[in-house]
């Protein structure tokens, strides 16, 4: 028994259970990843511009569809014996004749068959044993990583370099200065002082043209006259009286003023004049002669105001058109950088007001510059 169960070199052990695959056996598909999440179902359609929101109704199904219904005979019942069709007699054609068949011709003659061999029968074979599965080599040790080369460095590009001076023109060869002659240096043109020139005039012009309003209208000084172009400065009570509530109001509406001036002037076909202002520095002079007018608006129930040209740069007038104990009167203001002016008219027109104001002005305020 156990001669029996040693296996034997050389030949299969028939004890062993070899596990190999089944050749038969079908493999189901390996799945395919897709790699891709299920598809939601798709959303309501929306409605379209025009289309109804009730939904279109479905045609009404017929009891029986077309395909199962009963065929009907169109000539069932109709008599078609008595038809007489005529029809022509033509002579019988000729049988047709075969054609031989063309034998297939091959460009080389086929090779002869070989002979048959007979196959010697002998014991069955035995199969072969089963060859030693070869060991798998060791692991080789992994090649080291080179390091990456270096990045070459960004080539440097060349300093810029001044354009040369052109070297001086030469004289043709063979040429000869005549006797007596000297050369003269050419004398280069220079520059800078129109730079300099032009400088000065932007850094000390401009300044000056903006300062020159202020040193010609800066400071001024006031003083009545007796008489002014037909018009008398009036000297009574009630004259006085208005001259000082004047001043007054003048001098509290202008707290920085340096001096303050008020009167009253008349003429012999009844004009009355009213002249009152200050003298002091004043940088927004078109700004002032508007607050004049809006401080006067109340008493005098001023119209909106008519801006009247002067000539004089850095001075500004205003004349309104307004009413005082019930006559029409005309109120104009003219201000410059150094002074203030107000007049109240009566029988002159806007025109004619602004320019008796002027002219009382050029009599009263003198600049001291």
């Amino acid at each position: 028994m156990e001669a029996a169960d040693t296996p034997v070199p050389g030949q299969p052990d028939p004890t062993r259970v070899e596990h190999r695959p089944d050749p038969t056996r079908a493999e189901p598909p390996a799945p395919r990843w897709s790699g891709s999440a299920p598809v939601p179902p798709p959303p309501p359609r929306k409605r379209g511009w025009g289309e109804s929101a009730e939904p279109t109704p479905v045609p009404p199904v017929s009891a029986a569809a077309p395909e199962h219904q009963t065929p009907v005979d169109p000539w069932a019942g109709a008599d078609t014996g008595d038809w007489d069709l005529h029809s022509a007699n033509f002579p019988a054609l000729p049988p047709t004749l075969p054609y031989p068949a063309t034998p297939h011709t091959l460009p080389y003659p086929a090779p002869a068959p070989p002979p048959p061999t007979a196959r010697p029968t002998g014991p069955p074979v035995s199969p072969a044993p089963m060859a030693a599965r070869p060991v798998s080599p060791p692991p080789t040790a992994a090649r080291p990583v080179s390091p990456p080369r270096p990045v070459p460095p960004a080539p440097v590009r060349p300093p810029k370099q001044r354009r040369a001076t052109p070297p001086p023109v030469a004289p043709p060869p063979g040429w000869q200065a005549p006797r007596g002659y000297v050369p003269v240096p050419v004398r280069r043109r220079r520059r800078w002082p129109w730079v300099l020139l032009l400088t000065l005039a932007c850094c000390c012009g401009v300044p000056l043209w903006w300062a020159q309003p202020y040193s010609t209208q800066y400071p001024a000084s006031a003083a009545l006259p007796d008489e002014v172009t037909g018009l008398r400065l009036r000297d009574d009570a009630d004259s006085q009286a208005t001259v000082r509530d004047l001043e007054a109001e003048v001098r509290q509406a202008n707290l920085l003023a340096e001096d303050t001036f008020a009167g009253v002037y008349g003429s012999s076909d009844g004009k009355l004049v009213t002249v009152f202002g200050s003298t002091g520095v004043r940088l927004s002079p078109d700004s002032d002669a508007k607050a004049e007018l809006t401080r006067l608006q109340d008493r005098y129930q001023l119209d909106p105001a008519v801006p009247v040209e002067t000539g004089v740069r850095g001075r500004y007038e205003r004349c309104a058109v307004g009413r005082a104990d019930g006559d029409a009167v005309v109120v104009c203001t003219s201000v410059d950088h150094g002074s203030l002016a107000t007049g109240v008219f009566t029988r002159l027109s806007l025109d004619d007001s602004g320019r008796l104001l002027d002219e009382l002005r050029q009599q009263i305020i003198t600049p001291n510059a």
